[in-house]
């Protein structure tokens, strides 16, 4: 039963996300191994929160500004370090990689992503 917390929580996602890996695949006509990029989640529910942070360097020059992106999805999706996350979320489409370990609680996973570059 779903707890009436973790149905506040996913009140607030307005997000779908789509984690995909790079694996290998055997191919069923030549039995060779191919590296492909497979989704292991598809339209999941998730919420990004973007944070600003600005900071000045130790010499007083000019402010850094740096954005930290958070991704809010439910506690028992299991996405593996260095996959590529795709969000749409207000009409935007946005690729990540995941970063660092999750924050786990029991309504909800709070996941720090980084713009996707590559796969590692």
């Amino acid at each position: 039963m779903v707890s009436a917390r973790r149905k506040a929580i996913e009140s607030l996602y307005k997000g779908l996300c789509t984690v995909k890996v790079w694996q290998g695949v055997e191919n069923p006509i030549t039995h060779v191994t191919e590296h492909k990029e497979v989704a292991l989640l598809t339209d999941q529910k998730c919420k990004l929160s973007y944070e600003k942070q600005a900071s000045t360097t130790p010499t007083g020059g000019p402010a850094v500004i740096a954005q930290t992106t958070k991704l809010f999805v439910a506690p028992e999706l299991d996405i593996p370090a260095g996959s590529k996350i795709i969000v749409t979320q207000n009409g935007k489409t946005s690729e990540f990689a995941r970063s660092g370990e999750p924050a786990i609680y029991t309504d909800h996973q709070e996941i720090m992503l980084e713009a996707f570059v590559r796969y590692a």
